[in-house]
């Protein structure tokens, strides 16, 4: 049996969310808040989930460019290891940089910054979206010749150090201040405030934002407020990963020419009009109840979230000897979990719609695993009562997930 090793991030990162969590709770800090750390959860375990299905397409890119493409032969050595980590750190300076910059990046690169807490779970939102994008400066190093071993080793180390940084419990660093990013640099980048805006693009040295000009350090009078500088009216799965491009295509429609059309996706994202959000989420019903989700909500959520990242951490581990269509069952009922636990937190009556499809999607895993007539016929016959008493099923759920609630 082939193990994937890297499923043992999951329990490493969570037992670190974990520690820091506990931490914070000791010195009555309130750096963590329930939906929040939801929200970037969930949007940790889709990428996490959607690379294994892309992982070795990023490689076998990577190894193409090198072989046919790449300047030089770049044999391993310790010398070209440290010149590889810092065309890395370069490139993602750029990449950064950029994703701030153009408001197409932005639109992917947009929800590492939605979350108004700031703490190691933040580090978790990071979308499949934005590793495409990545790839394409990535692919820089092959072409100069490095092979797809040591681009896709450095990655995953380079990949670990950002998440150190995402933290309000570290202080200034000293001396490391002046060479690495560190967690108060890496405050100032997620900040709000105007002064702190589109500065410390750099992932593991500081060094890029002080030579471009892009450097602040962090003022310890000011608070600081993290999030968007509109801060996003919704927990949902779905909403945080395609609202800034449904807003562009909106603004797009509302501009004459190609040539304007063409500078509301490459321009800056500053410059979208502000009333294309609003739009929006008027189009979509998008709101947000600040009032707290009441007890039982918040047990059902957390189950829904541990028995995920458990399943999650299994299904890495064995991805190399689970069949291709149960990985796609699999895959698809922790991306349905992912919406329901926003929509619960957002209190909204249609996902008994989404527990039918997670039935729907065991029932079909069930009879995989076993494939009998008998099997078959049962489960179409449950389908089929459940289907039939729909409504009746749909006023008792709603009864019982949110029986302290008025949503129903």
């Amino acid at each position: 049996m082939k193990l994937n090793l890297i499923a043992f991030a999951v329990p490493l990162f969570i037992g670190l969310i974990a520690l820091e969590y506990v931490l914070a709770r000791r010195k009555k800090l309130s750096y963590f808040h329930m939906p929040d750390t939801v929200a970037n959860l969930s949007i940790g375990i889709a990428e996490r989930l959607l690379d294994v299905f892309v992982t070795v397409l990023f490689f076998s890119i990577y190894d193409h460019l090198q072989k046919n493409y790449g300047l030089f032969r770049i044999r391993s050595s310790a010398p070209l290891w440290i010149l590889l980590l810092l065309c890395t750190d370069f490139l993602w300076y750029w990449y950064h940089r950029l994703a701030h910059e153009i408001s197409l990046f932005w639109a992917v690169h947009v929800v590492h910054h939605q979350s108004e807490d700031f703490n190691y779970s933040v580090s978790a939102r990071i979308t499949v979206f934005q590793a495409f994008v990545r790839t394409g400066f990535w692919a820089v190093l092959p072409l100069l010749g490095f092979p797809a071993t040591m681009i896709t080793s450095m990655l995953l180390v380079h990949g670990l150090y950002p998440f150190f940084i995402h933290t309000r419990l570290i202080g200034k660093l000293g001396v490391l201040e002046y060479i690495f990013v560190t967690p108060s640099h890496h405050r100032v980048h997620h900040a709000s405030n105007e002064r702190y805006l589109d500065k410390n693009y750099g992932d593991v040295f500081i060094i890029w934002d002080k030579i471009f000009g892009t450097f602040q350090a962090e003022d310890g009078k000011e608070e600081i407020t993290y999030g968007l500088t509109t801060q996003l009216k919704s927990y949902s799965f779905l909403w945080q990963h395609f609202h800034f491009l449904i807003e562009l295509w909106i603004s797009a429609r509302g501009q004459k020419g190609i040539r304007n059309k063409w500078k509301v996706f490459f321009g800056r994202p500053g410059e979208i009009d502000p009333a294309a959000r609003e739009r929006a989420e008027k189009a979509f019903n998008i709101f947000r109840i600040d009032r707290p989700v009441e007890k039982p909500l918040n047990r059902y959520v957390k189950w829904q979230i541990s028995l995920i990242l458990a399943g999650l951490f299994v299904f890495i581990l064995l991805e190399k000897n689970i069949p291709a269509l149960q990985q796609l069952l699999i895959s698809c009922m922790i991306l349905v979990t992912l919406v329901n636990c926003g929509a619960i937190m957002e209190q909204k009556t249609w996902i008994v719609y989404l527990e039918f499809s997670r039935l729907v999607l065991v029932l079909l895993s069930l009879l995989l695993l076993y494939p009998a007539v008998w099997l078959a016929l049962s489960l179409a016959v449950v389908v089929s009562l459940i289907y039939y008493y729909f409504r009746a099923l749909q006023l008792q759920y709603l009864k019982l997930v949110y029986a302290y609630s008025t949503a129903y």
